[in-house]
């Protein structure tokens, strides 16, 4: 989409530029006044046709003839540049729709379950936690905000609280979901999520690779860590804008997401009448 966007850019300026240039040389070949020059450049271009004034002279004829050549290639330019930018936005948000659709199945399927697990390896996970307590009256500008202050935090992990059998067997339980995600074109779409899958992956297949995660050496869990660490902060990143996307178009989908919410131990997607959802989810 960014090729039709230059290329409209381009056919704008050469636009504008002969609309300014005719309606000047009009002025100074016909004598006309500058509504009348005007008038001139937008039936030329347009391919309307004069009704009551025309060129008179010689020299602004064969102007008006150039301005014919040069215009109405531009114009035409313009109409079919403007049309094939609606469509291929349209074609952009038919992809980025079923994107989602697939972001919203990682979590349900396999995210929401590593978020519970990574969060409690962190040690510093109570500074974040606040920040993710998602609320349904958030703006556009707490998300972003969330965002960027969720790339400060260290996401580090406690390799002593983590348990490496329960993770790999989440994980290669998860294997063939796995491929068939990154198997998905879409995803070409949107490179943070593909890389927050191919680190899960790579975390996966770390595992899946040692025969048992039973009293590794200090160094291979110092590797391990690493790897935990780069899903775990993608994994958060993306959470929060999946977030946002649902509560800008899905609310009934987001009011799901607040109940279940892994960060939120008072979360309960059994609504009461003490947590009755917000009006509109």
């Amino acid at each position: 989409m960014h090729g039709f966007k230059s290329r409209l850019k381009v056919f704008l300026i050469i636009f504008c530029a002969l609309m300014i240039l005719g309606t000047l040389g009009f002025m100074a070949i016909e004598g006309r006044s500058l509504v009348d020059s005007f008038y001139y450049v937008i039936v030329t271009i347009a391919t309307v046709g004069y009704g009551d004034v025309h060129p008179v002279t010689i020299p602004g004829k064969i102007f008006t003839i150039a301005l014919i050549v040069m215009g109405v290639g531009t114009f035409l330019g313009v109409i079919g540049n403007i049309t094939e930018l609606m469509l291929a936005k349209r074609e952009f948000e038919t992809r980025m729709e079923k994107l989602n659709m697939v972001i919203g199945v990682f979590y349900s399927e396999l995210g929401l379950g590593l978020l519970g697990h990574f969060s409690r390896y962190d040690p510093d996970f109570d500074r974040i936690r606040p920040d993710l307590l998602v609320k349904a009256k958030w703006s556009e500008g707490d998300f972003d905000k969330v965002v960027k202050d969720s790339l400060h935090h260290q996401y580090g992990v406690d390799m002593t609280k983590v348990d490496l059998v329960l993770l790999k067997g989440l994980l290669l339980d998860k294997r063939d979901f796995l491929l068939r995600l990154l198997e998905n074109p879409v995803l070409l779409e949107h490179q943070s999520f593909t890389d927050l899958l191919r680190a899960v992956f790579h975390l996966t297949e770390e595992l899946a690779y040692r025969g048992s995660v039973v009293n590794l050496p200090k160094a291979d869990t110092d590797h391990l860590a690493s790897d935990i660490k780069r899903a775990y902060h993608l994994i958060v990143s993306e959470w929060i804008s999946y977030m946002k996307y649902l509560k800008n178009n899905y609310p009934f989908l987001f009011s799901l997401a607040l109940r279940t919410n892994p960060f939120d131990p008072a979360a309960s997607v059994v609504i009461t009448d003490l947590q009755m959802p917000v009006q509109g989810l």
